[in-house]
């Protein structure tokens, strides 16, 4: 089941947030290059004092513990969010009228 959602990631190209159980490690917004077997490709940048450092990684199936991936980011405030004119009505997001109750 994991290595199929993995596959399905791997074809969106999507950025994907990756624990690896036997390191104890977060790999933060990587992209799922290639499945091969149970060889996982990730490409993946790192922050590291002034400089920033690409990688390509690869890692065994069975040592991904979770995968997650961010579906949407909404500013926080009273910002009105920037909707484009061919959003379906069902799709937009609506603001819900503060309830004071004083």
């Amino acid at each position: 089941m994991l290595h199929r959602k993995i596959y399905q990631l791997c074809c969106d190209g999507r950025e994907v947030w990756i624990f690896l159980r036997d390191q104890q490690r977060w790999i933060e917004r990587a992209k799922i290059l290639d499945i091969e077997g149970d060889l996982v490709t990730l490409r993946y940048e790192s922050e590291e004092e002034d400089e920033t450092c690409s990688w390509e990684e690869m890692v065994r199936l069975e040592s991904i513990g979770s995968v997650m991936q961010k579906l949407s980011t909404v500013p926080r405030g009273d910002i009105e969010p920037m909707v484009s004119d061919d959003c379906p009505e069902a799709e937009r997001l609506r603001r819900h009228p503060e309830s004071n109750s004083d």
